[in-house]
């Protein structure tokens, strides 16, 4: 990247007024050299950087982006709110719209209340169980992100141990380390937090086996607990009603956030019928909680995900994709790891530490015109067609193609 692109004079500026300027937000100062880090713009599946460029975007604003960059029904819908009013003394009438919604489409849920990130989300999950059980300890996958909150936070500067004093971690999909760390919370067991996918950064995305989905509601049932279902990545995307529902599982409360409103700010909390006093009696809030535009944009964005069956139309495209990029590298003879949902793929490279390889092949891509990402898991939206899955998978034959000639087939 040229040193006097618009790209780098921004990033020289956030130097200068932003801590950390792009290296603390979102991790982007991880990528390789040459990803953009400013952005101009974004429609359907596609975003161009400032200095220009157009991609073919597979991390959908990091997952927000559920129906297309600016979808047209929705925009509508937000902006006839915004016409009404938007942040005011109280919420509109979207809200209670929204919840009903909510209550009708997602298969637990008795209730909703809403909040603007997914950190908001998760932390107010944690505190309803906390406030509808009367105890403390929270079990919570290692390593597994459920926000930037002080007491999940992954940051190890800037929190303390007592932040996080009441909080027991297990493995995923280990049911003796699961075991173990609900008999040291003991009595006191409040909650079990997991995720409907293993989705730690930099590692393989991990299904839940059925023994491990069921031994977590087993748990929650004999003591007592609340189990919280972390839907902010996966919500929208691999099931309607919940990501566990096809294991015949329920949680008592769920997070979600990203894909709700596409791309309106928006988190919401839904909950069963036995926690709605607790979470009546707890205090939270924020200013601008009850902005009634992302309200409206959720209402449409849920109907459109009904209506056009997307989350069928993200497998059919998301197996496209991941079936051309196993054949190609077979093709190539690399040897990779295609892991998680198909919807939210994830690539990454065997034998390769430090990441070099898969640097390079996102790096190859990029400059073919498509953003993959070399370590964290990655989206698709209903914007993705098959024009685009080709345009994907021929650039994935190029990056391919020079990972094996850099580091051997």
């Amino acid at each position: 990247m040229l040193t006097n692109s618009v790209d780098q004079t921004l990033r020289r500026r956030a130097d200068r007024v932003v801590p950390g300027s792009m290296w603390g937000h979102l991790h982007a100062g991880k990528l390789p050299p040459g990803f953009p880090q400013f952005y101009a713009r974004a429609e359907g599946a596609r975003v161009w950087d400032v200095d220009g460029r157009c991609y073919l975007d597979f991390m959908c604003a990091w997952g927000p982006n559920l129906l297309g960059y600016g979808n047209a029904e929705v925009d509508e819908a937000a902006l006839r709110q915004q016409s009404l009013g938007d942040t005011m003394n109280g919420p509109s009438e979207a809200m209670v719209e929204l919840a009903e919604l909510l209550v009708e489409t997602v298969g637990h849920a008795d209730w909703a209340m809403f909040q603007k990130n997914g950190t908001d989300a998760t932390t107010t999950c944690v505190t309803i169980a906390r406030a509808a059980t009367g105890r403390r300890k929270v079990l919570i996958g290692r390593g597994a992100y459920h926000g930037a909150a002080p007491w999940c936070s992954p940051s190890v500067v800037g929190v303390t141990a007592e932040d996080r004093t009441h909080l027991c971690y297990f493995d995923y999909n280990d049911l003796g380390s699961l075991e173990a760390a609900a008999r040291e919370a003991g009595a006191d067991l409040a909650a079990i937090i997991v995720s409907p996918v293993r989705q730690e950064r930099e590692l393989d995305q991990e299904f839940p086996t059925p023994q491990f989905a069921n031994a977590v509601r087993a748990i929650c049932d004999r003591t007592d607990a609340v189990l919280i279902l972390d839907e902010v990545r996966t919500g929208l995307r691999l099931h309607l009603e919940g990501s566990w529902q096809p294991l015949g599982i329920e949680p008592d409360l769920a997070a979600w956030s990203k894909a709700l409103a596409n791309g309106y700010p928006l988190a919401a909390v839904t909950g069963k019928d036995h926690l709605r006093a607790a979470a009546a009696g707890i205090f939270v809030t924020g200013s601008f909680w009850c902005s009634a535009v992302p309200m409206a944009a959720g209402i449409a964005t849920i109907n459109i995900v009904k209506r056009e069956r997307v989350i069928e139309r993200l497998l059919d495209m998301g197996g496209r994709l991941r079936a051309g990029i196993a054949a190609l590298a077979e093709r190539h003879g690399v040897a990779l790891r295609q892991t998680g949902p198909v919807q939210m793929p994830s690539i990454r490279f065997d034998n390769d530490p430090g990441l070099r390889k898969g640097d390079l092949f996102c790096q190859a891509a990029l400059d073919k015109g498509v953003y993959f990402h070399p370590w964290h898991n990655m989206f698709l939206s209903a914007s993705h067609g098959l024009a685009e899955i080709e345009e994907a998978i021929a650039a994935a034959d190029v990056a391919l193609a020079a990972v094996a000639e850099r580091f051997g087939g």
